[in-house]
């Protein structure tokens, strides 16, 4: 599924070719929530890094996390102007882009489910909406972001 995206200011314009465009994965983290999480959590898809086209490189900034005191080799970009999260990308799966659905103008799907992880982090102020029977984890699922929308026939293969 082809994703066009872009921040709030508009400086920054893209799109990506999705391979795991539902956005059903809910993250509590410190860095999602701190980073892009407006609800105390953030949502990314799994795109292909090798399909992603930028208008306005020139206002994105890149910020490593920390995770467990080392820097992060995720990069996670952001417009430079407004602050708008727009996507992760890693070294070490060079072929793979995960968008933040914030940032995501194309209408998505709806999941069947949401699953919400990284539960032990997230922030006391934040009521965790499930429906009843979502997965939740206190760490990280069971299934990858592929497996998942493999799982539910919902993998765009290119």
């Amino acid at each position: 599924m082809r994703l066009e995206g872009s921040c709030h200011c508009g400086a920054v314009r893209f799109s990506v070719e999705a391979y795991a465009p539902v956005p059903y994965l809910r993250c509590y983290c410190s860095i999602c929530r701190k980073t892009a999480g407006g609800g105390g959590f953030a949502v990314n898809l799994g795109a292909h890094a090798g399909t992603l086209e930028v208008e306005g490189a020139e206002h994105i900034s890149v910020f490593h996390a920390t995770i467990g005191g080392e820097q992060s080799t995720g990069e996670r970009r952001f417009c430079a102007r407004c602050g708008a999260a727009l996507w992760v990308w890693d070294p070490g799966w060079p072929d793979l882009v995960h968008p933040f659905a914030s940032a995501i103008d194309t209408p998505l799907p709806e999941p069947p489910e949401q699953v919400h992880m990284l539960l032990a982090s997230k922030a006391n102020w934040v009521r965790v909406d499930a429906e009843k029977g979502e997965p939740r984890f206190d760490e990280y699922p069971t299934d990858s972001l592929e497996e998942w929308h493999r799982k539910h026939g919902l993998v765009e293969d290119r």
